[in-house]
């Protein structure tokens, strides 16, 4: 079966047309706030990506202000821990220690990845899902 990416609104375009041409699926993700594909709340077995990518502003937002009732990062790392999901959060190498700092409880899953190291990370990840 097809491994599917999915990935949040603003992902480079370049790495999307990359995955396609290696032979996988890209799905649009959304935050709730972009509604830029499917609503990362409802991703369940029955329509589960095999990995998340997308830059930390697309799930992080300062605590006490997002409206009560929108995505959170723990939204998102329950669905990740939930249905196993690795999620790579786009960010610049120098500024990964700050990014880590920002969620409290990350998933093991989730891995910070440098702009230039995103697809080769996404790669590694899918080829390790293929055993």
């Amino acid at each position: 079966m097809t491994k599917i990416v999915g990935y949040f609104d603003g992902t480079d375009s370049a790495l999307l047309t990359d995955l396609v041409c290696d032979g996988y699926d890209t799905l649009p993700i959304s935050n709730g706030f972009d509604n830029h594909g499917m609503h990362v709340r409802i991703i369940n077995n029955e329509n589960r990506v095999d990995v998340l990518v997308g830059y930390v502003h697309k799930i992080y937002s300062a605590e006490g202000s997002t409206p009560p009732g929108a995505v959170t990062y723990q939204d998102v790392f329950h669905v990740c821990r939930t249905f196993n999901i690795p999620l790579v959060l786009e960010v610049d190498a120098d500024l990964h220690d700050k990014a880590r700092a920002l969620f409290v409880d990350a998933p093991p899953s989730v891995q910070y990845a440098d702009p230039r190291e995103t697809l080769s990370t996404v790669r590694r990840i899918l080829d390790e899902l293929d055993g």
